[in-house]
């Protein structure tokens, strides 16, 4: 009879993983001018090194796996990503801002007044995030509409706070500004990202995206509903729906029929924009781009 201790393990490792070397490495070397000099340094713990221009290839990669892994394993199948400004307040915030603006003029009163007009779209994006996560859809296993903002402040935060109130996990893909810049206290701890790079974070915000939110906002705003509205007019990503909140709002700053009766974009390129005012508006327009049963309702 064969001893078992003695038979090898043939789904063992054969080498020690990187954790265990990066140990081993550090187990009192001798001090000698080679073993602390930087160059002795193993690469992936050289910060100085993995931080040279040249090594931004690598950086990237790490940019897109860790959130992918993470994601992942955290049973992440697809997301609803809510877009808009930093700025809009709440309406509890907006009602303290109208209470003041006798101490304002001219430009800063229109802006205060403008501001506050549109915190009703703060309790709108709060309803839809809490409204789709309420649904707790979960096909093959893993979560769908799993809500996902930048992360920040306003109608970010909003979606945030939506889905955490309806017990639900929630997505924050924060980006690193000369200011500082902190996620929003209604973020999943474990679903809070941090991110370097404007390309790859906006990679992020796509690659499980099933439906996008976008309420009123400054330049961050129309960069990724503009990038979003180009990749599926170009064939690129496969259509979703895209929920434009705030129609007096987008048709004051942004005239699209005028675009498209310029000729620069097809009038049918208008019909990729669901127009919403409403969370019941946003989720019925995602319940009849997927056929979605209303007995889940």
């Amino acid at each position: 009879m064969s001893d078992k201790r003695s038979t090898p393990d043939l789904s063992d490792r054969k080498f020690y993983p990187a954790e265990e070397e990066a140990a081993f490495s550090k187990s009192a070397p001798p001090v000698t001018p080679q073993t602390q000099h930087p160059a002795y340094k193993l690469a992936f713990q050289d910060r100085d090194f993995l931080l040279r221009d040249e090594l931004r290839p690598v950086r990237f990669q790490l940019e897109l796996l860790k959130p992918e892994m993470l994601l992942d394993e955290a049973g992440v199948g697809s997301t609803l990503v809510m877009y808009g400004s930093a700025r809009i307040p709440s309406p509890e915030a907006a009602k303290v801002a109208l209470s003041t603006l006798d101490k304002l003029e001219g430009r800063d009163r229109v802006i205060a007044e403008n501001l506050a007009k549109k915190a009703k779209y703060y309790h709108e994006a709060y309803r839809l995030a809490k409204l789709v996560s309420e649904k707790s859809i979960i096909e093959d296993g893993k979560r769908q509409f799993v809500v996902t903002s930048g992360g920040g402040p306003s109608i970010m935060e909003a979606a945030n706070k939506g889905a955490s109130e309806a017990g639900a996990e929630s997505i924050g893909l924060n980006i690193v500004l000369p200011h500082e810049q902190a996620p929003n206290p209604y973020v999943t701890p474990y679903l809070s990202f941090q991110f370097h790079y404007f390309a790859l974070r906006k990679m992020h915000f796509l690659l499980r995206a099933r439906a996008v939110a976008v309420f009123p906002g400054g330049f961050g705003t129309f960069d990724e509903f503009f990038e979003l509205l180009t990749l599926i007019q170009t064939g690129k990503m496969k259509p979703i729906p895209i929920l434009l909140f705030g129609k007096e709002f987008w048709n004051r700053v942004v005239d699209f029929e005028a675009i498209a009766d310029e000729g620069t974009i097809s009038h049918d390129d208008l019909d990729l924009i669901e127009w919403c005012e409403t969370a019941e508006e946003g989720w019925d327009a995602i319940e009849r781009f997927y056929g979605l049963d209303k007995s889940r309702d």
